[in-house]
């Protein structure tokens, strides 16, 4: 099995025309101990100095990180490294028999355990509903009688991957999964929540992955420092209580390239930053820039503004 150990950097910086007052935030962007992947070390650090900060595991296992500023401030940075050990994927797991079982047996209301159970919460749709007739219909095609899971799982990343177009800005965080449906492109987090409504429209569990996706520059260029970018994918229950996660955007399983940072039933839950301020300030602008390198390589230093990836040649990716 390949295993691959990367050092990353994810740097958010907000700046305002007037001072903010106070500044409380909520961030996951430590990443996940898990079988398959080891975290080495981890920091946050957040400039101005909070005034309290706080660190806890949420109800799905994710580590998040509180803070509060007290200090007037016109900018806000806060700046998550961490050096993570990344197994590929598990070969056993692709053909062990709850992969390879028909699909209809890996609905939680059907295994009837614990386990089960507790996955059946990632069944049930969201508010507002997410399962429309466009999705239902689309499902169909994929899930047809007594197909084995992973034979169904990998032919929806696959048409996912053929069927939507790539876009970047096309879509924002409250766009909808019909109205992907019907234009037919969006991002990462746009094709990571079809796969998931898909899933659940045939009554299984699924969810939503946040993390990062670690690239190579085109060939014959030279990789940017902070021009990595974030990552979402899905992930799918199996009735053995493993979680088989895959990546609709790159028509691939989850793999040793993939860092994960967090889960839960959508993007919501798991937002990498989120936070409120008190401020009298009428303009705003926030600047994100990622890296993920192999411990092997040194990076150069980062600039004021980060560049945009390149998808040429490339894997594709949201900031």
């Amino acid at each position: 099995m390949t295993t691959r150990v990367y050092r990353v950097m994810h740097r958010t910086r907000y700046t305002y025309n007037d001072d903010v007052s106070s500044s409380y935030g909520r961030c996951y962007l430590t990443p996940r101990d898990l079988p398959g992947q080891r975290v080495l070390s981890a920091t946050v650090d957040i400039e101005p100095e909070p005034d309290d900060r706080s660190t806890g595991i949420d109800v799905y296992g994710n580590n998040d990180t509180y803070f509060h500023v007290r200090t007037a401030h016109r900018e806000l940075t806060v700046t998550a490294r961490s050096v993570v050990e990344v197994d590929g994927v598990d070969q056993g797991m692709l053909i062990g028999p709850a992969a390879r079982a028909p699909w209809e047996s890996a609905r939680p209301a059907v295994v009837g355990s614990r386990e089960a159970a507790l996955a059946a919460e990632f069944v049930l749709d969201l508010e507002p509903p997410e399962i429309t007739a466009s999705v239902h219909d689309y499902a169909a095609q994929v899930f047809t009688p007594g197909r084995p899971l992973i034979e169904a799982v990998t032919d929806l990343t696959t048409r996912i991957f053929d069927d939507f177009t790539y876009r970047s800005g096309s879509t924002a965080i409250s766009t909808k999964v019909d109205t992907v449906m019907q234009r037919r492109e969006g991002v990462c987090q746009d094709f990571a929540r079809v796969a998931i409504a898909c899933l659940r429209s045939v009554g299984l569990a699924a969810r939503y992955e946040s993390g990062y996706l670690a690239t190579d520059p085109p060939p014959g260029k030279e990789k940017i420092f902070g021009a990595d970018a974030s990552h979402a994918w899905a992930a799918v229950w199996m009735p053995d209580d493993r979680w088989l996660p895959f990546d609709p955007t790159n028509d691939k399983l989850v793999d040793e390239r993939h860092v994960t940072l967090a889960w839960g039933r959508d993007y919501d839950d798991v937002p990498p930053l989120r936070g409120v301020i008190y401020t009298d300030s009428t303009k705003s602008h926030i600047d994100v820039s990622v890296d993920v390198s192999p411990v092997e390589d040194e990076p150069a230093e980062a600039g004021t503004t980060p560049a945009v990836a390149s998808t040429e040649g490339a894997t594709r990716h949201d900031l």
